[in-house]
């Protein structure tokens, strides 16, 4: 896998934020249903690996990576 082009920080203000919903937020996907279709293509990665759920928790410390965009989820403190 080619390295990331762009890394993002995301603040997260919840315990976690759901996958399709975190690639909404962050830009990465037009919509919610864009986000979805990005998953089913097995074109999202978390933490390195493969992810097919497309309402996974995503937690601070984590990282998802789709479409040479990596997302850093933090904490917001």
């Amino acid at each position: 896998m080619a390295a990331p082009v762009q890394t993002l920080d995301f603040r997260l203000t919840g315990d976690y934020v759901e996958l399709c919903n975190l690639l909404k937020l962050a830009g990465v996907a037009a919509s919610g249903g864009q986000g979805k279709a990005l998953v089913a293509a097995g074109e999202v990665r978390v933490d390195g690996r493969p992810e097919s759920r497309k309402t996974a928790k995503i937690r601070a410390g984590q990282r998802v990576a789709c479409g040479g965009v990596e997302i850093l989820v933090k904490a917001d403190i």
